[in-house]
């Protein structure tokens, strides 16, 4: 028997694991009843996740019920593969439960954001006869978890950068963040989900994008109708096919095209020499038009050290456009703004605001862009990602389930039935729920996925809220 190449690939979900999941079922205590699991950070580049992303593979993948053509497949695949199948237990599931899986999803609001080392999700069967089936879902649950909830924590650090600064040197922090981060990462994603995963976990934290799939998923997973925004925005080849001698003549016919009142428009500028364009071209030979337009024209500078290539920017376009004087006594640029697109991550963007800052220039004057290192360069030990056994119900006794490795303190996993209680204004703390209180009064994990079926839907501007208030905190913490 050959795959089915007609269906779409990853469309069975009894071959969307690791095959070592495939003997497993044949390794437990006999009278094993119930496998109780948790997914947490366990540390790594930051303090705190922001939790997203576990809805999207709910209603895309989990909810799908399992088929017994997708058993048959399975068991072809796995007894060519050499692994033991547990054809029996899925058949069973199919019969039994019409392929929905016997499964209790329960996590922490999406869009929370929760101190490191802290439970954000567990799972645990429903069907004694399914013990083995919490495990088998591991390597795509963690997956739906880790990588969306990366991305979202790296652009929450850069919203919380952004916000400190413009809350030090800016008029109107709120109304300037949603647009100082934007998504420029499709092209340098591994695959067409990633783009949507990856770039609507920006979206979480900011409202400019350029990856376009993310839009589709805000629509098709969390219901938002338009999750980002972008503006009219040239590229090298735009520029570079005039001619160098025409360079003035690119530039001209962006403002012909883009021009107008109230419009926003960029134009990457350094194809030749990024100064003399700033300096002779938008600011002398261009000045005018780009005036009279009425439009704020972006200007990108893409290449050279960021922070020295913003700075020398910024005091070239000063001088030929001028400024005004916000009321916190820094500089903002007239008519033109920057956005630096090339060499961005958390480092560098904290220097360029840094140097604007100290030489008066408001971050209001200057947006980034960020592609790779926003949603790629990151992998599940950014954050130290782990799914773990906690606890099992063998012959109807519960018993804790650890492991404590003598060689890396980091790698011990916790023990028992498990909750996130409490929450952002009175702290996070991971609980038991099987010892003497039983479930705490303010539990804070909900039930999203049981036997088949999504019990709790989150719409994407609940989650951003919840995101906003989250990082707001994380900012007033952050030094200059």
């Amino acid at each position: 028997m050959t795959s089915n190449l007609s269906s779409p690939l990853g469309s069975n979900l009894l071959l969307r694991t690791d095959s070592y999941k495939a003997s497993h079922w044949l390794q437990y205590p006999p009278g094993t009843q119930t496998v109780f699991s948790y997914v947490e950070s366990r540390g790594g580049a930051f303090r705190h996740a922001v939790f997203f992303g576990l809805q999207a593979w709910l209603r895309e993948y989990l909810s799908t019920p399992i088929t017994r053509d997708d058993v048959d497949e399975a068991t072809a695949i796995f007894g060519l593969h050499g692994e033991p199948f547990n054809r029996e237990g899925w058949l069973r599931l199919v019969e039994r439960h019409g392929g929905r899986l016997p499964l209790r999803i329960r996590a922490v609001p999406e869009g929370s954001v929760v101190p490191m080392h802290n439970v954000l999700a567990t799972v645990e069967n429903t069907d004694p006869d399914c013990f083995w089936l919490t495990s088998y879902v591991e390597t795509e649950l963690l997956r739906a978890i880790w990588y969306p909830t990366t991305v979202a924590t790296i652009s929450a650090a850069a919203k919380a950068i952004l916000l400190r600064y413009l809350e030090a040197n800016s008029d109107d922090p709120e109304g300037q963040i949603g647009f100082k981060l934007h998504d420029f990462g499709a092209r340098g994603v591994s695959s067409n989900e990633s783009a949507a995963l990856g770039g609507l976990a920006h979206l979480v934290n900011f409202q400019g994008t350029d990856t376009v799939m993310a839009l589709v998923a805000g629509r098709r997973w969390y219901g938002c109708e338009m999750a980002g925004f972008s503006i009219p925005a040239a590229e090298h080849s735009t520029i570079t096919g005039w001619g160098r001698d025409h360079e003035a003549d690119a530039y001209r016919n962006m403002v012909a095209q883009f021009g107008r009142p109230g419009a926003v428009f960029a134009v990457v500028s350094d194809s030749y020499d990024i100064f003399n364009a700033c300096d002779r071209l938008w600011g002398g030979e261009l000045k005018e038009a780009v005036e009279r337009s009425g439009a704020t024209l972006v200007v990108r500078p893409d290449s050279g050290d960021p922070a020295e290539t913003v700075l020398k920017v910024a005091h070239i376009l000063a001088a030929r456009f001028g400024t005004t004087t916000n009321r916190k006594g820094y500089r903002v640029l007239k008519t033109v703004r920057i956005i630096q697109g090339d060499g961005i991550d958390l480092r560098s963007l904290r220097t360029v605001l840094a140097n604007l800052h100290h030489h008066g220039f408001a971050a209001e004057n200057v947006a980034f862009g960020m592609g790779g290192g926003l949603l790629q360069q990151c992998n599940r030990d950014t954050m130290q990602w782990a799914m773990k056994c906690s606890a099992m119900q063998v012959d109807g006794a519960w018993r804790d389930v650890f492991k404590q490795p003598v060689g890396d303190a980091s790698k011990a996993s916790k023990k028992g039935r498990l909750t996130l209680a409490g929450g952002a204004a009175d702290g996070w703390r991971t609980v038991r729920i099987d010892g003497p209180g039983g479930m705490p009064a303010d539990d804070a994990l909900e039930t999203v996925f049981e036997d088949g079926e999504l019990r709790r839907m989150q719409g994407f501007d609940d989650v951003r809220a919840r995101a906003a208030a989250g990082v707001a905190r994380l900012a007033d913490a952050l030094p200059l």
